[in-house]
């Protein structure tokens, strides 16, 4: 692929809160440094950008300066120009448009978090692959709940109950103009609700369609629909075959099920390459 026709990417990686239960169980300053299976999870993230050979210029949103050297992989890419950081600010929304700002008006941009420990390029692949092909100034990644409850029997994962389907969020937004980006508010707005989904549907689509939400007849595309209208947004969803995308590590309990993840995946590995 061109470098023109790569997308540029920012991730944030700060923490939510102080005294992050992650950052905590694994005794680093931030959550983004916390080692998965031996490799910090920025720098997992940071890889599966690289080799998906979809993505240019990646921007880092965070930790802060005086954590960078509890990571000497990302100051060395910090140093180098492979990846360029900055502050985080004091929230999520505006450390995005603290990255968006670093890019051309109406570059492509891929926007993720620090914490997708179970991304892979073969998922970012898929979801810009998707994401171009879509009529939008946006698109948004989900994965079924159904498939993420049948691969990893027993987690908890926050979804939204739709009447086509419950859907996890996957932490993956790509914007195609300057439009798209104003999604990003939004997004802070549904962040900060997404323990409480029928609030979030009272602010957005009006309190009627609280009852749709908690009856199970209202659907995705009426929801999108709706937040367009609202946020002046063309958006889409891009609904992802790999369940492993709506696992991010917001607790301690996620940071063990993803180690899991990947130690059977690895011990997998080794098996077939001993039968060969």
């Amino acid at each position: 692929m061109n470098q023109t026709d790569r997308f540029s990417a920012v991730v944030l990686a700060a923490d939510r809160t102080a005294h992050d239960p992650v950052a905590s169980r694994a005794g680093t300053a931030c959550k983004a440094l916390a080692p998965i299976a031996g490799t910090p999870m920025i720098i997992r993230v940071l890889d599966a950008l690289e080799a998906s050979e979809m993505v240019g210029k990646i921007v880092v949103c965070g930790p802060p300066a005086s954590m960078l050297p509890d990571c000497p992989e990302l100051q060395r890419r910090i140093e180098s120009g492979r990846v360029t950081w900055l502050p985080n600010l004091n929230s999520p929304s505006r450390s995005a448009n603290s990255g968006l700002a670093q890019m051309d008006h109406d570059a492509p941009v891929l926007l993720t978090t620090a914490d997708h420990a179970l991304l892979t390029p073969a998922i970012i692949r898929y979801f810009l692959s998707e994401s171009r092909t879509m009529d939008s100034d946006a698109t948004v990644g989900v994965v079924k709940h159904a498939d993420v409850a049948a691969a990893f029997p027993g987690t908890k994962r926050t979804a939204i109950r739709l009447r086509d389907g419950g859907v996890c969020g996957c932490n993956l937004y790509a914007f195609f103009n300057h439009r798209g980006r104003d999604l990003v508010t939004f997004w802070q707005r549904a962040e900060d609700l997404r323990k409480r989904p029928w609030r979030l549907i009272a602010q957005v689509l009006g309190p009627g369609a609280v009852l749709s939400y908690l009856l199970g007849v209202l659907t995705l595309d009426r929801a999108l629909n709706a937040v367009s209208a609202r946020v002046g947004v063309k958006v889409r969803t891009v609904t992802l075959p790999y369940p492993q995308a709506g696992v991010d590590v917001d607790k301690v309990e996620d940071m063990l099920l993803v180690e899991s993840i990947l130690a059977r995946a690895a011990a997998s590995s080794q098996d077939d390459s001993g039968s060969t």
